[in-house]
């Protein structure tokens, strides 16, 4: 494939939305996944969340399906936290399912802004409800 430009907006939620990303472990956290995603050949341009969610702003090649995709970066990402970041009482795991919204090149800029300051948002009560209300 010689040239894409595909961007998506993926939204999923832990386990029963339990406050499970706790700030000590969230840069962790992201950082697995930035990874995980660098050796799928996708490109992350934003990440960001809550303690009960989370959401990525990413280009995924034409080559790897959408789902695919979430499948493994959820997997290996509880996997990884429950193995390598300390435990607390409750053991790390998402929610099935997922979001996910195309976006144009035009509005990466705005949603890599979105998600990066997701908890701004969040106290302030300026969150989008069509991105937080899955």
């Amino acid at each position: 494939m010689s040239l894409w430009r595909l961007y998506y907006h993926i939204i999923w939620t832990t386990k029963q939305r339990l406050p499970l990303i706790m700030s000590n472990k969230e840069s962790e956290l992201h950082n697995y996944i930035i990874g995980k995603s660098d050796a799928l050949n996708c490109i992350v341009h934003g990440i960001g969340g809550m303690e009960d969610h989370i959401h990525l702003v990413v280009s995924i090649p034409p080559t790897i399906a959408i789902a695919d995709f979430v499948k493994k970066i959820k997997g290996s990402s509880s996997y990884y936290f429950n193995q390598n970041i300390p435990a607390t009482s409750d053991k790390f795991s998402w929610q099935e399912g997922y979001g996910v919204f195309s976006l144009g090149s035009k509005q990466l800029e705005q949603a890599v802004t979105y998600v990066k300051n997701q908890k701004i948002h969040h106290s302030q009560g300026t969150t989008n409800s069509h991105l937080e209300n899955m």
